[in-house]
C-alpha cells in the first residue's frame, strides 16, 4: 500500500486508493485535459474536486502541491524511479501521462517533437486566448463599455481557429490519423469557446469547417465525454 501521508494534500482530499493516481481538479477546459487522457490511457485514478466556490485553490493543503494555485494537479505514487510524483501545469502533466504509458504520442523523435509543438500553441495561445474572450463576453468583461479589448481577443481567437483550419485540412487529427495529447488540449478549449462561452457567433465558428470536423469526433469518444464530467461537481 502506498503512503501519500507526507503530501499535505491528503489531509484536505484523503486518498481513499493510494496506489492510483491523484487527480485534484475541477471540470475546467484545463482541468478535463487530464482526466481525458487518464480515461483514454487507462491508468487507474482518483479524482478530486477541488471548488472554486469556497476557494480550496487557495488553501494550504493545494498550495503544497501547486503553489500557483491553479488546477489541475496530480500525485502520482509511482513516478519515476518508483518514487512519488507531485506535477501541475496540464500541458506538463499530459506529457508526463504520454510517457508514462507510451500512448498518445508519436514514439519517433519528429512526430514527438511536432505534437509538443502544437500542445504549446494551445498553452502559449489558444487557452489564454479563448479564455480573455470567455472574461470579456460572458463574464465581467462584458460590462465594460469600451469593446477595443473584448474585440481584440476576438480577434485573436479567430486567427488561432483559422490556423487549426489550415492544419486539420485532409487530416483526422492534429497529427493526422494519429491522436495525442495535442488534441486532448486544444479541443475541450474549442468546446468551450463556442459552448460555455457561447461565442460561436463572435468568432464566426461557422466558417472553421474542419474544425468542426474534428471537434465533434473529438466529443464522441467515449473517454472525452466521461472525462469532460470528472471531478463530479459537488
Amino acid at each position: 500500500m502506498s503512503d501519500l501521508s507526507a503530501f499535505p494534500i491528503t489531509g484536505k482530499w484523503p486518498a481513499q486508493h493510494p496506489e492510483r493516481i491523484q487527480l485534484y481538479s475541477l471540470p475546467t477546459p484545463n482541468g478535463v485535459k487530464v482526466s481525458i487522457a487518464l480515461e483514454e490511457t487507462g491508468l487507474d485514478y482518483e479524482p478530486h474536486l477541488v471548488s472554486f466556490e469556497t476557494n480550496d485553490q487557495m488553501s494550504a493543503e493545494f498550495l503544497s502541491l501547486n503553489p500557483n494555485n491553479k488546477i489541475p494537479a496530480i500525485l502520482d505514487p509511482n513516478g519515476p524511479d518508483g518514487k512519488p510524483l507531485a506535477l501541475f501545469e496540464s500541458g506538463a502533466i499530459l506529457l508526463y501521462i504520454a510517457d508514462k504509458t507510451g500512448q498518445l504520442i508519436p514514439q519517433d523523435g519528429a512526430g514527438r517533437y511536432e505534437t509538443i509543438q502544437w500542445l504549446m500553441f494551445q498553452m502559449g495561445g489558444v487557452g489564454p486566448m479563448f479564455g480573455q474572450v470567455g472574461f470579456f463576453h460572458k463574464f465581467a468583461g462584458k460590462d465594460y463599455e469600451d469593446k477595443r479589448p473584448r474585440d481584440r481577443y476576438i480577434n485573436e481567437a479567430r486567427r488561432l481557429l483559422g490556423v487549426l483550419e489550415q492544419r486539420l485540412e485532409g487530416r483526422a487529427w492534429i497529427m493526422g490519423d494519429t491522436y495525442t495529447i495535442a488534441d486532448i488540449a486544444i479541443f475541450p478549449w474549442i468546446r468551450n469557446l463556442v459552448g460555455f462561452y457561447g461565442a460561436g457567433d463572435l468568432v464566426e465558428f461557422s466558417k472553421f469547417a474542419n474544425v468542426q470536423r474534428v471537434l465533434a469526433a473529438f466529443v464522441a469518444r467515449p473517454a472525452v465525454a466521461k472525462g469532460l464530467e470528472i471531478p463530479k461537481r459537488g
